[in-house]
Formats: C-alpha cells, structure tokens, sequence
C-alpha cells in the first residue's frame, strides 16, 4: 500500500522560508517522478515543481522558479521542497504526489497523492 505523508507546512511571514517534506511508503521516490501541487481556495490545483523518475531532471512553474527548490533523499525516501522568498500568493494546501510518468505538470497523471500540508503566508 502507498502512503505520501507530507509535513513541515505553517504560518510565515512574506519573505520566510518553509521547508516541506514527502515522506513516502510502498513507493520508491527514486524511482517515481514526484511532483509538488498547490490548491488555493477557490482555485484549480496547479503544478509547483517536479523531479522526474529518469533523468532526475526538475521542473518549476514560473511562479517559483529561483524560489523553489525541489530534491529527493534517496536513502530516506523522501522528496523534499525548499521554499524561499515566500509571498502571500503562495498561500495554499500543498501535496505531494508520485507516479512513473513524464508529464510530471498534470495531477491526472498522478496516482498517488498525500492529504496536503497547509502553508499559510502573512503580509
């Protein structure tokens, strides 16, 4: 049975820093392109950053890029997400999720999801 367990969400000021993990279970993130989504009130879900099964490559949707930094910890099965610089907009629940496929920017591709982590920034 998979399991994505996402934590380290919370309250921060504009400009802070969160880091948030994905631990994973019956799943190997070396092996998964393990993606980050958001949801905002009212708002679709939409692609953050992914790190793809093959290559190891990473993706970043524009809204982050040179704020985000996304990393796997192999021996900790873990994917991981640097947040720097944040900005209210940021404000959203955050999951994690991982499957075996390349189009690491659609959640429709993939099967296995965490319950979301909370992440909350003051102006």
């Amino acid at each position: 049975q998979v399991q994505l367990v996402e934590s380290g969400g919370g309250l921060v000021q504009a400009g802070g820093s969160l880091r948030l993990a994905c631990a994973a279970s019956g799943l190997t993130v070396s092996r998964n392109t393990m993606g980050w989504f958001r949801q905002a009130p009212g708002k679709e879900r939409e692609f953050v950053s992914a790190i793809t099964w093959n290559s190891g490559n990473t993706y970043y949707a524009d809204s982050v890029k040179g704020r985000f930094t996304i990393s796997r910890d192999n021996a900790k099965n873990t994917a991981d997400l640097q947040m720097n610089s944040l900005k209210p907009e940021d404000t959203a629940l955050y999951y994690c999720a991982g499957d075996r496929t390349f189009a690491y920017w659609a959640p429709r591709e993939y099967t296995y999801w965490g319950q979301g982590t909370q992440v909350t920034v003051s102006s």
